[in-house]
């Protein structure tokens, strides 16, 4: 029998967070740990005691952890930067620096820290209690203490012992744990998806913060297509992988002049394209994304690095496509639904691929997309939730075998496949009828779960099985 799911609180910006590629679970996850461990050291009046400190990685996160960055996601948390501000066009000089200095902060005095030797990868061994874990180590007063940390996905941390992260004294007006149960909050108030997430958000924030929050994941996401369709180059760790996006979208567009991505936006939008094109564009968005993401760009975890193109190249083709003008609230509340879909399978079954595979990354985001489009295309919310329910179903059973440990190759082209498989089953779901499908959201929920846990671990980002093994590379350098 299938455990029931503990009860929690999610917020949509649970589920989308900024932060710097490649990989929520093996950058963001790690860099927000040693924060945590950083911050409990200060809290407890030890910070200013500390005479030495190791990082120790285990299990996926010691075997694809160079490839996914984790080792410079340690560095710069030590060195005191935060992923939603560093300067990602310095991350490389930081890192320079602190292996030649060799030296952090930590409680105001200078402790010493070589990185080759106090960052330690133990890929045969694996912590108890996830897949990703980690132990932050410090010597104070001659004596070592440790705190175990684990990164579950979408930049998710636990620390050691601990249940799943819950938003204490928080009672949301419409709780769902399932989507049956926010199917039928929405049924009760007549309303969509959208409205009843707006409901429970205020829970947190006011209106005003909502808006203006999500407006900066639009931000971020936006600015991430736009930068990633205007740069060429190689992307770094030894695999040569050409950037693709800004040669697709300049023959696309070949007389683009513009400086803003909202001149982007309204150059593309002026032209009229044959359904080729359009696909193409999708995957120029999609494209652009992971090629940031990949290069230590800044992006939105949607619902993790490793799948952030998808609901970009989604929400764009909306705005660029759409007969009409798509407005800002529009946008807010696109993305309202996709963080709301997130929660359902954070909650339900995995959003980290060392847990699940690829299926709970790329195939997530494109359910979450799915949904999203649906209703922001008119769609009701059941047939919204079917929109989410067919890009997961074919998902299910999508490894995760990065060559080299990278998010690249796969990983690049499936935020391809995931966008386009989305505003697939958007349009599949808004023509058809809900109440007649064989297969509901929560059954693919639950289905997501169960392959999971039947999936070999050569296949959960692990680098052990599949292309991965396949495909000689030499790794250099993240």
């Amino acid at each position: 029998m299938t455990e029931t799911p503990r009860p929690e609180a999610l917020s949509v910006f649970d589920m989308l967070k900024i932060g710097v590629g490649p990989s929520s679970s093996h950058t963001l996850g790690p860099w927000r740990a040693v924060q945590r461990w950083l911050g409990a050291l200060d809290e407890a009046g030890l910070a200013g005691r500390v005479e030495a400190v190791q990082i120790h990685l285990y299990g996926s996160l010691a075997l694809t952890g160079r490839g996914h960055c984790t080792d410079q996601a340690v560095m710069l948390a030590l060195l005191g930067h935060d992923p939603v501000t560093v300067d990602v066009d310095r991350i490389a000089a930081y890192i320079a620096d602190l292996r030649l200095d060799r030296t952090v902060e930590v409680g105001g005095r200078a402790v010493s820290f070589d990185p080759a030797a106090d960052i330690v990868f133990h890929p045969s061994e694996r912590l108890p209690g996830h897949a990703n874990g980690m132990a932050c180590e410090a010597v104070i007063d001659g004596e070592r203490q440790r705190s175990v940390y684990y990164s579950v996905g979408g930049g998710f941390v636990v620390a050691e012992g601990e249940a799943r992260a819950q938003a204490e004294g928080v009672r949301l007006p419409r709780p769902a744990q399932v989507p049956a149960e926010m199917l039928a909050h929405c049924r009760d108030a007549d309303c969509r998806i959208a409205d009843s997430v707006w409901a429970n958000e205020r829970a947190w924030r006011t209106d005003a913060e909502i808006r203006a929050g999500v407006l900066a994941l639009w931000d971020v996401m936006r600015e991430g297509v736009f930068r990633g369709c205007h740069t060429d180059g190689v992307l770094p760790g030894g695999l040569g992988v050409e950037r693709r996006a800004a040669a697709l979208a300049r023959r696309l567009l070949p007389d683009d002049d513009a400086t803003t991505a909202h001149e982007w936006i309204s150059a593309i939008r002026t032209q009229t394209y044959r359904f080729p094109q359009i696909l193409q564009w999708v995957s120029a968005f999609a494209l652009a994304v992971n090629e940031e993401n990949a290069n230590l760009g800044r992006v939105v975890t949607a619902p993790t690095n490793g799948a952030a193109g998808v609901i970009p190249a989604v929400l764009f083709y909306h705005v660029c496509f759409s007969e009409e003008p798509v407005t800002e609230d529009e946008i807010v509340d696109f993305l309202l639904v996709a963080g709301e879909v997130g929660t359902f399978f954070k909650k339900g079954a995995t959003i980290s691929a060392a847990m699940g595979g690829c299926q709970a990354e790329v195939g997530v985001s494109s359910a979450m997309a799915a949904a999203a489009l649906c209703e922001a295309e008119g769609g009701t919310p059941a047939q919204a939730f079917q929109a989410a329910e067919i890009a997961m179903e074919h998902h299910l059973g999508m490894t995760c075998d990065p060559i080299g440990g990278l998010v690249q190759i796969p990983c690049i082209e499936r935020n391809t496949m995931g966008a386009v498989k989305a505003i697939n089953a958007a349009q599949l779901a808004h023509a058809g009828m809900p109440e007649q499908a064989r297969v509901s959201l929560d059954a693919v929920i639950q289905t997501l779960r169960q392959t999971a846990e039947d999936m070999s671990d050569k296949y959960k980002e692990t680098s052990q099985g599949g292309l991965a093994t396949n495909v000689s590379v030499r790794f250099t350098e993240c």
